[in-house]
């Protein structure tokens, strides 16, 4: 009889492994502590309008990439087209000047250039760099053939030499001061992002693997865990896991927070990992690497707090990205913004009446900031109701008469995903210290030292990323598969 599994989370991860536990053969329980599948890819809705949390460019949407096999595994592709945007971003500037990044490599190199003939030669450079990604998907890495990965060896120095450059020390390298000024904020609002992550982003888009599944995250989220059930595995929502049983240093099942236990051969975690192993485990099972980890959390995070509004106006003529640099910078939480980051989801009607647009800003926020703000109820509210003020009049200079047609405001801080997800902080996995990067890569808490029949998936386990997370579901149970000596399948 084959091993039954306990999984603690509905997220990608968590979805990902119990699909293809039950492709396998193995009985299967979920337990999820919202109301609906996704975790962290989440979406919420207001009045009709969606607000979409999560997906901005998903890896795998076209069958050029290896990612898109898993996709196919569980079902969406069967509810999901793919949209496909001609740009990455449109960025403009106070007086007018405006960068529009095109995904079409060949079309980006004719623009530049004809914007900036005197960059030429940069432009080349940076566009050869780009097409050396066209034949490699650094995103599928994890599911590569030995094979596929020795097609990274001739892209090494490529890989090498962008990976030493960030896009503000190569936007300063232009002479056209529009592009000094564009190019570093052309890849989301990442500080010190390298070059590198931008052009395999770049040939992932003009190969169409990275788009949009319709619906967004949490139609996405809600594929996958109907074809959980359809698989027959057991999905049960409300119903948070408070411990991990364990028996002489043997996972043996989950206890929840109404006191049920739940028996299991194999215990997975695929929700918060500082929850997992400082609750659930007591950090019994934490080594000092992992201590470490842990202790470096950050408390600022980008894209952490998020202001979403519902908009009674056909945007479908806009920029579904839009970096929006002001005349005069404003104050946000304390600091001083010269720019807003603006997403206007005008291109899936899924997301809101007919005639209307959900437009959404993402910050960089602080925890402590957020969690000292919370002690007085009313001074949190005001706070998030003056920040979404300030966005919606920023937007109105470039909307004239938005702030008029805003028919509803939501504005979620890292409180608010620490609430609905469960995340420690509100935060996802983060960048480790330098001295324990090589351990991180390699899956710093897959497994838990001391622990048997206990693992670990998702963004704690194998990086940040919704194709990641789905990647780690699925090897841990080709794992599981050659322990017990049977063939891994991906059918039903």
């Amino acid at each position: 009889m084959e091993r039954s599994i306990v999984i603690i989370g509905a997220g990608i991860a968590g979805l990902s492994a119990g699909c293809y536990a039950r492709m396998n053969g193995y009985p299967t329980q979920i337990f999820e502590m919202h109301a609906r599948p996704g975790g962290l890819c989440a979406a919420w809705q207001r009045k009709g309008y969606t607000f979409d949390g999560c997906i901005h460019h998903l890896a795998g949407s076209g069958s050029g990439s290896k990612v898109y096999e898993i996709w196919s595994d569980l079902g969406v592709f069967e509810r999901h087209t793919m949209v496909f945007h001609d740009n990455l971003v449109r960025v403009e500037l106070p007086d007018g000047q405006a960068l529009t990044v095109y995904t079409d490599i060949d079309r980006l190199e004719a623009y530049l250039k004809d914007l900036s003939p005197a960059d030429a030669p940069l432009i080349e450079g940076y566009i050869r760099a780009a097409r050396r990604f066209l034949g490699f998907d650094l995103l599928a890495m994890p599911v590569a053939t030995p094979g596929e990965m020795l097609k990274i060896v001739p892209r090494l120095p490529t890989m090498t030499k962008w990976g030493r450059i960030t896009l503000d020390e190569f936007g300063a390298r232009f002479q056209h001061p529009l592009l000094r000024q564009a190019i570093p904020t052309i890849q989301y609002d990442f500080p010190e992002v390298p070059v590198l992550i931008h052009l395999n982003f770049l040939a992932g888009c003009h190969n169409q693997t990275l788009g949009w599944p319709s619906g967004g995250s949490l139609a996405f989220s809600q594929t996958i865990a109907q074809r959980f059930e359809d698989l027959g595995g057991e999905l049960a929502y409300r119903s948070r896991a408070s411990k991990v049983l364990v028996e002489n240093d043997r996972a043996v099942g989950v206890r929840l927070e109404d006191g049920t236990e739940h028996r299991a051969d194999v215990v997975v975690s695929a929700c918060d990992g500082h929850a997992t192993i400082f609750d659930m485990l007591d950090g019994k099972y934490a080594d000092d690497r992992i201590r470490a980890y842990y202790d470096a959390a950050p408390d600022e995070v980008e894209m952490s707090l998020c202001v979403s509004l519902g908009v009674a106006r056909d945007m479908s003529d806009a920029p579904h990205a839009l970096t929006y640099f002001l005349e005069e910078p404003v104050t946000v939480m304390g600091r001083p913004h010269d720019r807003l980051d603006v997403e206007i989801f005008n291109f899936d009607p899924a997301l809101a009446p007919e005639g209307k647009t959900p437009v959404k800003v993402l910050f960089k926020a602080g925890y402590d900031y957020w969690k000292g703000l919370a002690a007085d109820r009313a001074r949190y509210d005001e706070e998030k109701q003056k920040i979404a003020e300030t966005v919606i009049a920023q937007l109105d200079k470039r909307f004239p008469g938005l702030a008029q047609q805003v028919e509803v405001i939501d504005v979620a801080t890292p409180l608010t995903i620490e609430r609905f997800t469960g995340n420690w902080r509100g935060l996802q996995a983060w960048t480790p210290p330098a001295q324990m990067l090589a351990a991180a890569m390699q899956g710093l808490t897959r497994t838990l030292p001391g622990l048997k029949n206990f693992y670990m998936v998702g963004q704690w386990a194998g990086g940040i990323g919704i194709s990641t997370a789905a990647i780690s579901g699925r090897n841990l149970i080709k794992r599981l598969c050659k322990q017990d000596g049977e063939d891994f399948t991906t059918g039903v």
